[in-house]
């Protein structure tokens, strides 16, 4: 056997797993390769805004020229757009007067830019009349503001409807208030007063609820300067009580004024226990009236505002009594019903008033305010049945020639002193309507009415018939 191939074989295959294990072969290395680079996508078109999901747009309307215009109103709608695209909405004015009748509907359709707001003015095509209106506004069918505006207010025609014996009724109320002593109490409110200044109670007896009768007694705070030199004279009128609450007590002031807080019959100081009033003094006080607004409603010789203005006349007459009263400078001020007292108190008074300051006055144009809200008007037109009951025949028309004797639109014509006056738009109680018609029948030249676009039935803090300024300035 020939063995030669064989070793031969053996030592190739030898010689080559030498060779490996000395030298192995390099491993393969995973080379790391670059990521692709990602590209950004494409931003797609915006879509047209019809299909877009939309958020509402929101919407004021703000005050423009005090809501007071001559002959147009300009209501701005206010409009700002969340969205990112423009988008379209519909502004809508409805117009009504005070009376409720509705005048007009005007739509307006505006674009409001992406992400942006937009002041949109909307008025009539024509001229409105002096008045007060009603204005609903509305941005895309949502309710966005109501409001009251008055078109050129002091042109407003109220005309004095006062009987022919007006002025007689009115002067026989007087002598029977002349014929009655006046008899002053004064009980100082030790609490209250201070060197300067002392405080007291003070009552007095005015007319009877008729031509006949015991005296009514009324009372009010006095503010006495005590230095023994005449000092201007402020009346100070209430309005309408709400009984059961508590009456405050005014506190002795600098010392540069008499003044006096006149509590008329019935009200206030008249109708209320110690517990009740912040005086101090231990003396009980009730009244028989009940709702005032009503009381012998429809009987004009005994109706509670007769004796309320003439408690009026009283209070001025009892401030001549006082030595450091000076009556050349005499002014009154009061809101509400104590507007209207104020108004009633320059008209006949027997002392002039140097200035009146009446705040969103009561008792003003009776056919138009009964039309207006509901009070008192619903009081009035109950009584008035009672009234009728006992008395057959008598219409509406009666109903509103008793009350004409208490208009304070019929007293204005009597009064002869500067007058500034408030009105506050969206009032409810006395509404403007009311409020101006007796500054409109003013027969004196220096009058002024400020407007108060936003108030309801409230005095404002910076009209100059409540800071004062306005008596300052007529103070001679």
């Amino acid at each position: 056997m020939n063995r030669k191939p064989f070793y031969f074989l053996a030592a190739i295959a030898i010689s080559a797993m030498l060779a490996f294990c000395c030298n192995p072969p390099e491993p393969e290395i995973e080379t790391e390769t670059e990521p692709e680079t990602e590209t950004e996508p494409e931003t797609p078109p915006t879509p047209p805004a019809d299909t877009v999901k939309l958020v509402d747009v929101t919407a004021s309307v703000p005050v423009t020229e005090n809501w007071v215009y001559t002959d147009r109103p300009v209501i701005t709608f206010h409009v700002e757009n969340p969205n990112e695209v423009a988008v379209k909405a519909t502004a809508m004015l409805r117009i009504t007067t005070d009376l409720k009748e509705v005048l007009m509907t005007i739509e307006k359709e505006m674009e409001v830019p992406a992400k942006g707001s937009i002041d949109f003015p909307v008025t009539t095509d024509e001229n409105l009349a002096p008045g007060f209106y009603k204005a609903a506004c509305f941005v895309n069918k949502k309710s966005t503001r109501r409001f009251v505006f008055g078109i050129n207010p002091t042109e407003i025609v109220s005309a004095p409807d006062m009987q022919d014996d007006f002025n007689a009724f009115w002067d026989a109320a007087k002598a029977q208030l002349e014929a009655i002593e006046l008899k002053p109490n004064l009980i100082e409110i030790t609490k209250k007063s201070s060197d300067k200044c002392k405080v007291y109670l003070a009552e007095f007896p005015s007319v009877p609820d008729g031509p006949e009768g015991d005296s009514v007694i009324v009372r009010g705070y006095y503010l006495e300067p005590q230095d023994g030199k005449p000092h201007p004279v402020i009346m100070h009128f209430l309005g309408y009580d709400t009984p059961g609450t508590f009456v405050s007590c005014p506190g002795a002031n600098g010392g540069d004024f008499a003044e006096f807080y006149l509590s008329h019959r019935g009200q206030y100081i008249n109708r209320a226990p110690a517990n009740k009033r912040g005086d101090g003094l231990d003396m009980d006080f009730t009244s028989e009236y009940g709702d005032w607004f009503a009381f012998n409603f429809g009987y004009r010789d005994g109706y509670y505002y007769r004796g309320a203005y003439m408690d009026c006349v009283q209070a001025v007459r009892f401030m001549a009594t006082r030595p450091t009263s000076d009556m050349n400078n005499l002014f009154a001020e009061g809101a509400s019903q104590g507007g209207a007292l104020t108004y009633a108190a320059a008209a006949l008074s027997d002392y002039p008033f140097a200035a009146i300051a009446p705040c969103v006055a009561f008792l003003g144009d009776f056919p138009d305010y009964f039309a207006i809200v509901d009070w008192p008007g619903n009081t009035a037109k109950e009584s008035w049945k009672k009234y009728v009951a006992d008395h057959p025949g008598l219409t509406d028309e009666d109903m509103y020639k008793f009350l004409s004797y208490f208009d304070t639109k019929n007293l204005a014509t009597r009064i002869t002193c500067p007058v500034i006056a408030s009105v506050c738009l969206q009032d409810g109680t006395c509404p403007p309507h009311t409020n101006i018609a007796p500054y409109n029948n003013l027969q004196v030249s220096d009058k002024q009415v400020w407007f108060y676009p936003e108030l309801q039935h409230e005095i404002p803090g910076n009209w100059p018939g409540k800071t004062g300024n306005f008596f300052k300035e007529h103070t001679k």
